[in-house]
């Protein structure tokens, strides 16, 4: 099998269970329970950025509802054992589990890849069912040859979007797949999707307007199952005491679920955990170009927002209205929005922060592009700055920061303080973590005279 019934999510799930630092997201299970077999609406599409928990989820949900593995002993350890709809999907579907950036060896086309998945969902379902089709047949029409019925779960919908050799009549075509196998399908008791992109994005009104939606903008049902909450945090420190919650806190927090509780990110607090030490943990599991991808083009849109976000000055910005749309990056709004639904960006209360410590690092190094225009000029003196105040050239450095302020700063923000703020930012770039850079800061701001 390869998709039908498969043991490999139950196997990934048990062992994940297993692991000391496991947070137990069970809970998830009852808040779904509504969704199941419900004709009003039974798609749930998932987005979140990598590594917040998407796949360990969906493996949980495949070995929950699998009816070919008795996983019982397994979620009676969990919490959704104490609710009421624990029994009721226990071990009762058929579960057809994709993970969708699975693709044949050396694959080099979409053609390749989709003739993959279809020709092993057709191997599953001829291999269980009495099935006579003919090979043009529709894959919806295998599905209904079984007189069954199914649980969809397909992980990282998305993964196929950042291969070089797709275009837009590959997207148009996958999308039309994912369409036909899904929407409106009497036999689909429910479709689970994750992934990274937004589907509203990619797709047009009637593609997958058959799911609903969840990402980190509009998420108000199951956002606390998607990184970890304080508490979960908190836990894991008295677990672990040699980690303290503050350091934790620092590198890792920063974004919120919808009723305002602390979310961090999980995959860095677990390697902090397992490695005794905070470090830059998910940035580092793949480029971060795509901080830079978001503002590239349309630098002078963001320009003075990156500045007033690494300054860890909050940016007001009404993001909820471009979450619907099928932007192309062009506005200010949609490039902000975007780096929030990717988890560059925090959106809380109508502002925008940098989230944590470890996402600082990353937008400091932002400043050395060359299409920062003036700042970057300013970061490359840096050094220069922060040496002459170590030796207390106070002449120097009055010049040299005088000269920063008269080339970035307006007339009509001559005087204003978070312009200063944002500008000794970006000359104290360079700061060792030994300095106290808003001390700094502060002394500087009433010192220097400019």
């Amino acid at each position: 099998m390869y998709y039908l019934n498969v043991d490999i999510p139950i196997q990934r799930f048990m062992k994940i269970a297993d692991n000391p630092l496991y947070v137990d997201k069970s809970l998830l299970i009852d808040q779904i329970a509504s969704m199941v077999g419900n004709e009003l609406g039974n798609d749930i599409c998932i987005t979140r950025p990598c590594r917040f928990g998407k796949t360990v989820n969906a493996n949980m949900l495949a070995a929950y509802y699998c009816k070919e593995y008795d996983t019982k002993t397994i979620f009676d350890q969990l919490k959704i054992s104490q609710c009421d709809s624990y029994l009721k999907h226990l071990n009762q579907y058929n579960v057809i589990y994709m993970n969708m950036a699975a693709m044949p060896r050396n694959c080099q086309s979409y053609n390749e890849y989709i003739s993959y998945i279809e020709k092993n969902l057709i191997l599953d379902l001829k291999s269980s069912y009495t099935i006579d089709l003919s090979p043009e047949y529709p894959m919806s029409e295998y599905f209904y040859q079984t007189n069954d019925s199914f649980v969809f779960i397909l992980d990282t919908w998305d993964s196929i979007f950042y291969k070089d050799f797709m275009n837009e009549k590959d997207e148009k075509e996958y999308l039309q797949f994912l369409r036909d196998l899904i929407k409106d399908q009497t036999y689909v008791i429910m479709a689970y999707m994750t992934g990274i992109l937004p589907i509203v994005k990619h797709s047009s009104v009637s593609d997958l307007n058959n799911f609903t939606e969840y990402n980190f903008i509009n998420d108000r049902r199951y956002n606390e199952y998607f990184g970890f909450i304080e508490e979960e945090v908190s836990e894991l420190c008295q677990k672990y005491p040699y980690m303290k919650y503050s350091d934790l806190e620092y590198w890792y927090d920063g974004y919120y679920t919808s009723d305002g509780k602390k979310l961090f990110n999980p995959r860095s607090v677990r390697n902090a955990l397992d490695n005794k030490y905070c470090d830059n943990y998910w940035t580092s599991t793949g480029p971060m170009s795509e901080i830079s991808d978001c503002i590239e083009d349309n630098i002078d849109n963001v320009r003075d927002d990156m500045i007033q976000l690494i300054s860890g000055i909050p940016v007001e910005v009404d993001l909820m209205e471009y979450l619907d749309k099928d932007d192309n990056l062009d506005t200010r709004e949609e490039i902000l929005s975007s780096m929030v639904i990717f988890g560059f960006l925090t959106y809380h209360e109508d502002y925008l922060t940098i989230p944590n410590h470890e996402l600082m690092l990353k937008f400091e190094k932002i400043l050395n592009r060359k299409d920062m225009g003036d700042y970057h000029e300013i970061v490359k003196k840096s050094k220069l700055i922060l040496k002459a105040t170590q030796d207390k050239d106070e002449e120097l450095l009055a010049s040299m920061i005088e000269e920063a302020h008269d080339k970035e700063v307006d007339l009509f923000h001559y005087n204003d303080e978070n312009s200063l703020a944002c500008l000794l930012t970006v000359c104290y770039i360079y700061m060792p973590e030994s300095f106290i850079k808003l001390d700094v800061k502060k002394q500087l701001e009433k010192d220097v005279v400019i």
